[in-house]
């Protein structure tokens, strides 16, 4: 056996124990990655030097992968995406969108996942998905609905409107243009939209209807930056002269400004005015008390509707003076048992002289008496809403009074910045669909922007950093370049078609779509296009037929990568967001890769007529 062929043999058992170890979950996403980073170097450093040949491969190919454009273009939209967030920019968009969806929870997801779908068959699908990203997310977050149930679906429906025309994704104009050289075989821009809507229809309703009853729920990026709780705290607003609140009347009992809150009390002077409110005009002076969430009020601060209590006056003056204009972190710490802040009012206990914080609110399990906030005795389990600098947050954990609830910490929308990170976020997406240039230029401008101009600091945009998908996409462009290298792509590829040749046509279609859609999900799906194209082009030649429809199910199975997140950009793109891990996308990829397959084994032959 030749010293190529033991090495291919080495690279198989290698990428099947990789892709093992990822969906079996028992190690850590990077120490796999890594793992598999050591024996790629290992096989191709001391294998050939013990055979005697020269190796196909040196560290510098296996390690190239850290530099794909994908790669970097993902990273680069995730820093992006972050901004979005960060500045809440996409908070009348998602209103907009959710107004017109359902009043269920999944309605509004469904309508987004159609319009995406449609817009990728014209538009290329990673800016898609980039622009709906944090769209999808805020909605399903003010739905209730966990962000991993919606995420993977919205990369799938853009994978399945890609397939449609020549520009959907990269790979079918890649596919295209080796035919074209190796053939000389013309693609027309909606040559293969027939058979590609068929299995588009079939593939939505997969995945609007049951793949999110299949994927788990966890918090994802939107639930994580809104600390997202049904927790109700009670916080005070003081309305002030030049105030939001100062002149505005209660409408049916209730102040349409804060419908997102309880009001349980508004006091002016020594008078109080309790639920339901009727014919009541909010003036200068009043304190209002209201229950809400922790994602009412975060909302609610950062436009400036409400402002701290005040913490000691005697001592400290107005709490809100207090407050940091920028770069605020909000987080939820427990009033400790024993705690010497029991029994004390917020005024007495002067939290902000001595942590530097200032609390916006107070949540507690048993009955909160209507009362401003500043009066309130605090009591052991008391959770407070306190905000300030990342450094006073980060003060807390040695606090003996209070304990910091751990990733709690969120950092304050900086709604000042919205309309720039929208127009940054607008001239990425047009760059980017009018393919002037590489993606990868507009995507690391756009981060860059985001940083430069104030929507991001350094901190925030290095947490957008997902180091899970730099390490496993790295790793396995590694195995796909060595099994490349090694000749066992085209090996698999001629071992599938050799058993299938002397049957019908139609038989030798379906077997070339199921190899290529399988193996699109180990190698990248550029990769596999170019790679089996020319052998689509062969076999045509080998069986008297057409080449188009060979061609065709190439491109059409290229674009199946559902069953791994290194398979397309837009699966590692939605990767960290959700937080999903290896065994998500094979659960939920895997029946509709063999979805497609079997209604392309039908679709197929019926349209180009090969029965």
């Amino acid at each position: 056996m030749a010293a190529l062929d033991v090495m291919m043999w080495l690279t198989f058992a290698m990428i099947i124990g990789m892709v093992v170890a990822f969906a079996s979950e028992r190690w850590s996403i990077e120490l796999i990655s890594i793992a598999s980073l050591v024996a790629w170097l290992a096989l191709f450093w001391a294998g050939p030097m013990t055979m005697g040949v020269t190796s196909p491969l040196n560290p510098d190919d296996l390690l190239a992968g850290f530099s794909n454009q994908a790669l970097v273009t993902v990273l680069a939209m995730l820093v992006v995406g972050q901004g979005l967030f960060q500045t809440d920019a996409l908070e009348r968009p998602t209103a907009l969108l959710a107004r017109y969806g359902s009043k269920t929870g999944m309605g509004s997801v469904v309508l987004i996942l159609f319009v995406v779908m449609v817009t990728s068959a014209v538009v290329n699908d990673t800016p898609v998905v980039v622009m709906f990203l944090p769209i999808i997310s805020a909605i399903a977050a003010a739905r209730g609905i966990a962000t991993s149930k919606v995420l993977i679906p919205l990369s799938f429906a853009a994978l399945l409107g890609g397939k449609t025309t020549l520009i959907g994704t990269s790979t079918n104009l890649l596919a295209a243009g080796v035919a074209e050289k190796a053939g000389g075989l013309m693609i027309s821009f909606f040559e293969f939209t027939v058979p590609a809507v068929i299995m588009a229809v079939f593939g939505f309703a997969y995945v609007a209807l049951v793949l999110p009853r299949i994927l788990p729920a966890r918090a994802g990026m939107a639930d994580q930056m809104t600390g997202g709780s049904g927790k109700q705290f009670i916080a005070q607003i003081d309305v002030t002269y030049g105030h939001p609140l100062a002149g505005m009347s209660s409408v049916s009992g209730m102040f349409p400004a804060l419908k997102d809150m309880t009001v349980r009390l508004v006091q002016r002077g020594e008078h109080p005015f309790l639920p339901p409110f009727e014919n009541l005009m909010l003036r200068p002076g009043d304190t209002v008390i209201v229950a809400a969430t922790r994602n009412a009020l975060t909302r609610a601060i950062s436009e400036g509707a409400a402002t701290p209590t005040r913490d000691s006056p005697e001592t400290e003056g107005d709490a809100a003076s207090a407050m940091p204009t920028k770069n605020v972190t909000l987080a939820e710490a427990v009033v400790a048992p024993g705690s010497r802040l029991i029994g004390r009012t917020i005024e007495q206990a002067a939290i902000h002289l001595e942590t530097g914080t200032v609390v916006l609110g107070v949540e507690r399990r048993s009955r909160m008496p209507r009362m401003p906030l500043s009066d309130i005795r605090l009591e052991a389990g008391d959770v407070l809403l306190v905000g300030g600098t990342r450094e006073a947050i980060e003060g807390l954990r040695i606090n003996r009074d209070l304990l910091l609830l751990e990733w709690s910490a969120a950092d304050l929308p900086t709604r000042r910045y919205a309309k720039r990170a929208l127009v940054i976020f607008a001239a990425m997406v047009v760059y980017a669909a009018s393919g002037i240039g590489p993606i990868v230029i507009g995507a690391l401008a756009a981060a860059f922007a985001m940083i430069a101009f104030g929507c991001l600091n350094i901190r925030q945009a290095m947490r957008a950093f997902d180091h899970r998908i730099f390490l496993m996409v790295g790793a396995s462009l590694a195995a796909a370049t060595a099994l490349e290298a090694t000749g066992g792509a085209v090996f698999v590829a001629d071992a599938a078609i050799s058993l299938v040749i002397d049957y019908p046509v139609s038989v030798t279609l379906s077997v070339l779509f199921l190899v290529v859609a399988v193996l699109t999900n180990v190698l990248s799906n550029n990769a596999t296009a170019v790679l089996f194209t020319p052998i689509a082009l062969q076999l045509a030649l080998k069986t008297g037929n057409d080449p188009l429809p060979f061609v065709v199910a190439v491109i059409l199975a290229a674009s199946c990568a559902f069953a791994s997140p290194i398979g397309y950009q837009t699966n590692l793109l939605v990767m960290g967001p959700g937080h999903y891990r290896f065994r998500d996308y094979l659960i939920g990829g895997s029946p509709l890769v063999l979805l497609m397959w079997v209604v392309y084994s039908f679709v197929g032959p019926w349209y180009y007529d090969l029965w």
